[in-house]
Order: C-alpha cells, then sequence, then structure tokens
C-alpha cells in the first residue's frame, strides 16, 4: 500500500524525518519497502500483512505511527447524522435496500445526493492521488478514491438517474447473466457471484468493481453513494472465478469492520457537499448488527515475564490507546481492554502483548539465554515411538498412518488371528479391528507402485487389536515394507541395490543397537522366514510376502518384503545411557578361522562358542566370507570369521594371541565338527 508522508500528518502529530518513520514502521511490523522523494514530498510502499487489513489505510498506519512515535492523533470521526450530517428536508425522496442474504452483505448503507455538480478535483485532492498511482477522474470518483485510501472503506457512487427503481438489490447473479464493468469489459457470471442490481440488471459486481451502465460521467446529477461490507469469502470466490482483481476486491477480501464502513460513507459524504455542491437527502441502512467488541484482561505481571522486561502501567495503557484500544484499570496490576472492530486478529491477552512489544521495540527488549530445567524423570513411552520413528526416517524410511478398521478379505493369507468385529460396521472395508498393520503397508506400497516409484520404503507404528477373554487387548505395533530398488549415481555409473530380506534384517539390527538393545537374535524359520528375538522372547517376524497376498493386494510382478514387531516387548528396554571409551592405546591382532560345517548349524551358534572360548583378549568375531562349492561337501557350506584380539594394558605377544585361537579352533572342531579349510 502506499501513502504519502504529508497525508500521513493529516491524522497524526509527527515531526520525525520520513527516513526515521520510515525504520520505525519497519521495526514494528509495517515493512516499509520504499521511500520515494517526490514533489516536495515522500512516498511510502508498505507491505501489508493479510491479518492486519486495518493497515490498508492512511488512518490505519496514522495509529501505528501515533503509537511508536508516541504522538498525538488527528482523526476526526463521524458516527451520527448531526451536524454536518444533517439532511436536507426533501419528503419526495424514498430508497430500499433489499439484501438476499444478509451473510452475503452484513451491511449496505446507501446515500442519496441531489445536485451535484461534476467537475475536475481540486489540485490538492487530484495530486495527492496521482502521487499514490491513482489516476484522477472527476471529483466524485476522485472523492470515493481519496477515503478508500484514507479510511481502508471501498465505496462506489451510482448515477441514480440511471437505475431502473427506487430500490436497490444485493443477491446472487442468475444463470448467465451479464455485466459491463467500468473497464468496458463484458463478463458473463455464475450464479455464485454476488452483485448489485436495480430492478432490471445487474449494476455492480459487489466488492469488486462497478458496472459502465450506470457510472458517474459528467452528466450526472443524483448520486447513490454505497458503503457496505461484504463476506471476504464470496469476494475472493467471485475475484477469482472472474480473473479480476481491484482495490476495493484487494481490502473487502480481508475484511471490512462497520464502524469503518460508517464514518467512512459519511467522510465521502461531507466531501462531496463540500467539493460537488450535492446536498444529502436520504441515508438507508439494511444488515445485520454490528458485532460486540471483544474484551480482553492483561496482567502487567504476565506481561513482564512473556517480554522479559517490565513496562509500566503507563506506558502499556498508552500504547494500546494510540493503538485504538479501549482501557480500563480493571483491578491492581490488570486492564480491561476493549478491542475495536477494525482488530479482530486480537483474541487473547498473547495478542496484545505482541502488540505492546512490537510498539515498546524488540530492539529494547533484553537478550537472555532461556533457562533450561535438567530433566529429571526417565523418558515415556510417547518419548519413545518418537525417536524410534526418527531412527527410521533417518534409515531412509517414510512414515504412513493407515485406517485401523479394515476388510476381512485383506487378512487372506496371512495367518489366523483373534479379530474384534464391528457390530454394525459402515461398509465391507470396516469389518474388524486390525490385528496387524501389515495390511496397511501393502495396500501403501500398492498405491506407490501403481505411481511408478522405483522404490518404497515405509514404516508404521500403531495400535492392533486382538479379541480377548472378556475386552478386546491392543498393542502397539511396528510394521515396515519395503519393495524395489534404490539407485545412486556416481561419476563411474549408476549403482542399483534391490531390497531383500536382508535389507529388512539390516534395518532392524540398527534400530535396536540405537535403542541400546544388544539381546538380540535373527533365526532364520523352515518356511524362510525370519523370527527376530529380543531377550531370548519371539518379539516379531520378517518376510518375504508370498505371491497369494500380492495379488490380494493387486501387486504385480515385484517382490515385497515386510516385518512387524511388537513394540511393547521392546519400549521398555530402551537403554539410552552411554558410555564412552578412549581409542585403543595398544594395538589389535587378527586372526582369521575357515571351517566347513554342515549347513544346519547356525552361524549364531558357531559365534557365541567362539566368544565364549577365545577369553578376555578377544574383542569381535564376525564372517567375513561364506563359500559354496565344488570344493564344499554337499550339504555344507565353508565360512570364514575374523577375530581380533588386544589387550587394553599391553601389546600383545604371538603366543597369547596363537594359545586363545587354538583353543577356540579345537572347541569348533569337537562340538561342530568343523574341518579347517
Amino acid at each position: 500500500m502506499k501513502f504519502t508522508y504529508n497525508w500521513l500528518k493529516d491524522f497524526v502529530d509527527i515531526r520525525l524525518p520520513a527516513e526515521e518513520l520510515a525504520d520505525k514502521l519497519t521495526m514494528a511490523g509495517l515493512e516499509v519497502r520504499s521511500l520515494e522523494a517526490k514533489d516536495g514530498d515522500f512516498v511510502f510502499d508498505i507491505e501489508i500483512t493479510s491479518n492486519r487489513p486495518d493497515w490498508l489505510s492512511v488512518v490505519g498506519v496514522a495509529r501505528e505511527a501515533a503509537a511508536i512515535t508516541n504522538s498525538k492523533l488527528k482523526i476526526q470521526s463521524l458516527k451520527s447524522t448531526s451536524g454536518s450530517q444533517s439532511l436536507s428536508p426533501q419528503p419526495k425522496t424514498s430508497f430500499k435496500i433489499e439484501i438476499e442474504d444478509k451473510k452475503d452483505c452484513p451491511l449496505y448503507t446507501a446515500k442519496i445526493i441531489r445536485d451535484v455538480k461534476i467537475r475536475p478535483s481540486p489540485e490538492w485532492l487530484s495530486k495527492r492521488l496521482e502521487m499514490v498511482g491513482c489516476r484522477s477522474v472527476n471529483n466524485i470518483v476522485d472523492i470515493i478514491n481519496y477515503i478508500m485510501f484514507t479510511y481502508g472503506e471501498p465505496m462506489h457512487a451510482f448515477d441514480l438517474d440511471k437505475l431502473d427503481s427506487d430500490k436497490i438489490f444485493i443477491r446472487r447473479a442468475k444463470k448467465y447473466e451479464k455485466i459491463t464493468s467500468i473497464d468496458d469489459q463484458e463478463r458473463v457470471l455464475e450464479q455464485d457471484i454476488l452483485v448489485i442490481a436495480d430492478k432490471e440488471k445487474p449494476v455492480a459486481i459487489a466488492g469488486i468493481m462497478g458496472g459502465k451502465d450506470t457510472e458517474v460521467d459528467g452528466s450526472t446529477k443524483n448520486v447513490l453513494l454505497e458503503a457496505a461490507i461484504f463476506n471476504l469469502i464470496v469476494i475472493r470466490q467471485g475475484k477469482r472465478k472472474l480473473g479480476m482483481q481491484s482495490e476495493s476486491a484487494y481490502r473487502f477480501e480481508r475484511g471490512i469492520d462497520y464502524e469503518t464502513a460508517r464514518n467512512a460513507s459519511w467522510q465521502a459524504t461531507r466531501l462531496i457537499e463540500e467539493l460537488c455542491a450535492g446536498k444529502c437527502v436520504l441515508a438507508e441502512e439494511s444488515g445485520l448488527p454490528a458485532p460486540k467488541k471483544t474484551k480482553v484482561n492483561l496482567s502487567l505481571d504476565h506481561t513482564g515475564k512473556l517480554l522479559g522486561v517490565n513496562i509500566t502501567s503507563s506506558r502499556v495503557k498508552s500504547i494500546l490507546g494510540n493503538l485504538g484500544f479501549a482501557v480500563s484499570f480493571k483491578s491492581k496490576g490488570v486492564f480491561s481492554v476493549e478491542t475495536p472492530l477494525s482488530r479482530q486478529d486480537v483474541k487473547a491477552d498473547v495478542d496484545l502483548i505482541e502488540e505492546i512489544a512490537r510498539v515498546y521495540g524488540f530492539e529494547n527488549v533484553p537478550v537472555t539465554l532461556p533457562a533450561v530445567k535438567p530433566q529429571v524423570s526417565a523418558y515415556t513411552d510417547t518419548d519413545r515411538v518418537y525417536l524410534i520413528k526418527s531412527i527410521l526416517i533417518s534409515l531412509g524410511l517414510s512414515e504412513i498412518i493407515s485406517y485401523s478398521l479394515i476388510s476381512k478379505d485383506l487378512l487372506k493369507g496371512m495367518g489366523q488371528y483373534s479379530l474384534v468385529e464391528i457390530r454394525n460396521p459402515l461398509s465391507k472395508e470396516q469389518e474388524v479391528l486390525r490385528p496387524t498393520i501389515i495390511p496397511g503397508i501393502l495396500k501403501a506400497i500398492a498405491v506407490n507402485l501403481n505411481q511408478k516409484q522405483s522404490f518404497i520404503g515405509i514404516f508404521e507404528i500403531s495400535k492392533i487389536f486382538s479379541a480377548g477373554k472378556d475386552n478386546p487387548r491392543e498393542d502397539i505395533a511396528l510394521a515396515i515394507g519395503i519393495s524395489g530398488v534404490k539407485s545412486w549415481l556416481f561419476s563411474q555409473g549408476q549403482i542399483k541395490d534391490e531390497q531383500g530380506l536382508l535389507h529388512i534384517k539390516g534395518i532392524i539390527s540398527t534400530l535396536l543397537e540405537r535403542l541400546g538393545i544388544n539381546d538380540y537374535k535373527f533365526v532364520l524359520s523352515p518356511d524362510k522366514s525370519v523370527d527376530i528375538f529380543v531377550n531370548k522372547e519371539l518379539t516379531g517376524r520378517a518376510s518375504r510376502v508370498i505371491k497369494e497376498t500380492l495379488d490380494n493386494f493387486d501387486i504385480k510382478n515385484k517382490e515385497v518384503f515386510i516385518a512387524e514387531l511388537y513394540l511393547g516387548r521392546i519400549i521398555n528396554l530402551v537403554n539410552l545411557n552411554r558410555k564412552f571409551s578412549s581409542l585403543p592405546v595398544y594395538p589389535s591382532i587378527s586372526r582369521d578361522i575357515s571351517v566347513v560345517v554342515k549347513k544346519e548349524i547356525s552361524v549364531d551358534a558357531l559365534l557365541d562358542e567362539i566368544k565364549a572360548n577365545a577369553g578376555a583378549l578377544l574383542r569381535e568375531a564376525k564372517v567375513i566370507d561364506y563359500y559354496q562349492g565344488k570344493q564344499i561337501p554337499d550339504g555344507s557350506r565353508g565360512l570364514t570369521f575374523s577375530c581380533v584380539y588386544r589387550s587394553e594394558e599391553r601389546t600383545l605377544t604371538e603366543e597369547e594371541v596363537n594359545s586363545a585361537h587354538l583353543l577356540t579352533l579345537e572347541v569348533l572342531k569337537n562340538k561342530f565338527q568343523a574341518q579347517l579349510r
């Protein structure tokens, strides 16, 4: 929005240089985008936030300037029909306002002004408008534009003699109704566009633009002056459908208040009487009662605590008073603050405190470090769930949320469950409470595959349900699903990593280790699924989804791998305490063990035996090679283990390492009939 320095000074007693005022306005939240010296004046261009329609006027900015400079306002408010607003007696004049739906138009005011003289505006008026980019037309149109920029209320003047009735209608447009707007464009209206109409036709698009047929021109003698409030959503939608923009629509779609509309109407009437020699002979209005003003209690103590600085009661009262709030003492240290209708954004005391802080100056609030209260309580289950989610997201998975009510058909081929059935389901898709999260995971994978996603990695943490003896039982579970190929592009070429069961295993291993859970094991079942044990208790299962289940979810030509864990058996084992040790001082010695063993002997059993017999010097044991081939007998496999030995007190000798290593070899030979390779 643009305004000039001298225009602002008409309404506030301010002596600051324009540049300094621009800085102060910006610091208070009215960002001055540009300041231009022009014809002995300065033109301000400020950025207006959508929640502050009161700033779309010189008077609104004047209130801010008065508050931040502690200056006096010089705003005249004309609220009654007395004094300069007395009507010229003309008993034959009558005019009616008919509003189809008062929610569309909460207030419509009409003034009839007779015997106006249409002529060019005085120089002060035309120059002021031109400096803010508004073309001067004639005295009536210029007055309306001047009042809009000054008070923020868009108005429209109709040539009264061109209206086809003594009644004005505010209604929705009829289907295929047409109007030629003042920009000479014929527009076909839709039925939800709000219009101003006479008995025969639309004469204006409400809140957006007037009609060509009833505009004020050089022959106009009598004027109908409109000032109204329109439903901001209706105006916004109408503007978009018609592809139109105007200064009026820009303000109406942000909201106009009753006080502004009524006062601006009388201010315009007074100027028309002064500059156009007209006489106001009738004033009518219709609509809904004005809303009640909001009252908010403001505690000085709470204000000080929230801002971190104590502001005197007199300064608080002055700031709020200059901003248009009515402030009175309610009790010791507490104000009762009545908000003006133009400040619908102020609902609570924190809104008032923000206003005080803006005007007082954020730069005057001392900078302090926030108080940090040590956490004495342990992590809650909710905290642990958030931690699990963050770990899985860091591993490249995306969280989903699926429905708790599902169809029985989705559970086909997934095993036997004790179902909690809904007595009166709304649809077949909501028959039972889910006993597993896997159907939701598979549905999400199917949707993403249909969207041609090459890789899907998702998880969900939610409740699952099962029927109990007396009442249904609910548990919290984690489900993970992956499918497709991950690709990385390097300078050497593209690397593709097809997802499989080992990726699921790696995700779960990383998750458990980051949660501080080290006692876990993966055991391959006869059906090729993997059972997951934590603290020797079966806690979950990972598997490749069988074709019949994939067909049930319409997943074609893709492999999908899933895992589900019962978090209730894990969550209490989370150990976030970390013990850090220094880097090794003495070197380590590595030894490899290559053996041939029967296939049915698990790697975990071999590793457990190595760790149990290698002694205190063993620091790490892991599999580094797996082999099946001509040199390996049928039913057997070749494994190579790497063992790392180290002492924290001295450098090891060959004899110490060899002694521990040979003992391990003997145990493997005797217990598992392992053959050295």
